[in-house]
């Protein structure tokens, strides 16, 4: 069964692989040529990337050299998947925060997956009380509004709980859960800290809330350390540390004044900024106003400790306590520690694949850097605007679960 299923994966890379030969060449190639004869080390650098973007950590740049032909190449990225991921599959489900939406998410999925469009119409059916409008009729209808803070929130809880659902149907089930900001929802959702009628009322109020606060917060991303970026803010009350992504991928947010002396020391320094595409300063100073009417409501709600390890981008780490009202208003301003908390999860549950449930991939890179080339299968459940069943029957198949899988066990 094992080497069936080796030999499918290598046939997959094999054809795979021409595909993208023959659209950098324009010309179909043999997968007995020697790569040399297509590729300069330019191309074989390229290649190697959409290899990474692909199929996770399976190769190094030098491989393409050392495995000359397609064949050979494939056959090593057979090899290399077999010994990675063995016979049992452990996957880590990792949920993508704000900033991941764009208008028409997931059409493909809804109008093509049964599965999908039945959990995606449950959560909008839990969230419209609140709303006052479907999230699906909003996503396909290609709804600017996405954007909204009090819509995005909803509509991004809704797309990923309906993915892990999904997943879990096809015989998918995490062996734990991590969040990136209000991507904690639909995670303490999927483990079973919070129900979706209580989430969804939370991720929507929440929404709402932080839509109506006064503008004129904004988001900074910089490639500096948490450290260099404590010391930044230090002089900045009204800025804050919003996210911790990696070593040196640090997220400030706050009074755009404020932001703008900061990256005006950096440029000093010769290290350059990007200012985020936001409506408000999330995770910072300047959320301060929401924490009492959100505090409010959610200590009236029940809640409950996970039913698998959860790992807090609150804390860093693996929390085993309920999360209660003081968890989730502490959420509010709180940075992200995506990096922390990421690292912890990979050390402890040793995952062999780690998924990314969200519209499109955000933090796959992040994760397939700290895993390394020796770490788990970092895979993206959607690629981005164009991916439908047939892209999300891929990851089900990659992760031993579902129909096919079944097909090639019995084979």
């Amino acid at each position: 069964m094992r080497e069936q299923q080796d030999d499918d994966f290598g046939r997959a890379c094999r054809e795979w692989l021409l595909e993208r030969l023959a659209h950098y060449l324009n010309r179909p190639v043999e997968e007995t040529a020697p790569l040399h004869e297509y590729l300069d080390s330019v191309a074989a650098l390229s290649l190697y990337g959409d290899i990474e973007a692909e199929f996770g950590p399976l190769v190094e740049p030098t491989d393409i050299w050392l495995y000359p032909t397609v064949r050979e190449l494939a056959r090593y990225m057979a090899d290399r998947d077999a010994r990675r991921t063995g016979s049992q599959v452990r996957a880590a489900f990792v949920f993508t925060g704000q900033g991941s939406q764009h208008p028409g998410m997931t059409e493909g999925l809804y109008r093509n997956s049964t599965g999908y469009r039945g959990f995606l119409d449950e959560a909008a059916a839990a969230l419209r009380p609140y709303t006052g409008l479907s999230v699906v009729e909003l996503i396909l209808a290609r709804d600017p509004r996405i954007h909204q803070t009090a819509l995005t929130q909803p509509a991004l809880f809704a797309v990923e709980y309906a993915l892990a659902r999904t997943l879990e149907e096809a015989d998918v089930h995490p062996v734990a859960v991590l969040g990136h900001g209000i991507g904690e929802f639909a995670a303490a959702t999927i483990a079973g800290s919070l129900t979706l009628p209580d989430a969804a009322k939370l991720v929507a109020l929440r929404g709402a809330f932080m839509q109506y606060l006064p503008s004129g917060g904004g988001m900074m991303a910089a490639c500096i350390t948490p450290y260099e970026a404590a010391e930044l803010v230090a002089d900045e009350p009204g800025v804050g540390i919003s996210a911790i992504n990696a070593a040196k991928s640090t997220v400030l947010s706050g009074d755009r004044a404020g932001l703008e002396r900061i990256e005006d020391r950096l440029a000093e320094r010769g290290v350059r900024c990007r200012h985020l595409t936001v409506t408000h300063a999330f995770h910072s100073p300047l959320m301060a106003p929401v924490v009492p009417k959100f505090e409010a409501v959610v200590r009236r709600m029940p809640g409950g400790a996970a039913q698998l390890p959860f790992y807090s981008t609150v804390h860093g780490r693996l929390v085993t306590e309920p999360l209660l009202a003081p968890y989730w208003t502490e959420q509010l301003t709180a940075p992200v520690r995506f990096a922390d908390a990421a690292r912890q999860l990979l050390a402890q549950q040793t995952p062999t694949h780690v998924v990314e449930i969200g519209p499109r991939p955000v933090l796959t890179p992040y994760l397939r850097r700290m895993g390394g080339t020796a770490g788990p299968v970092c895979l993206p459940v959607c690629q981005g605007p164009h991916s439908d069943a047939v892209d999300l029957a891929g990851v089900i198949s990659a992760l031993d679960a579902g129909p096919l899988a079944a097909a090639l066990a019995g084979a």
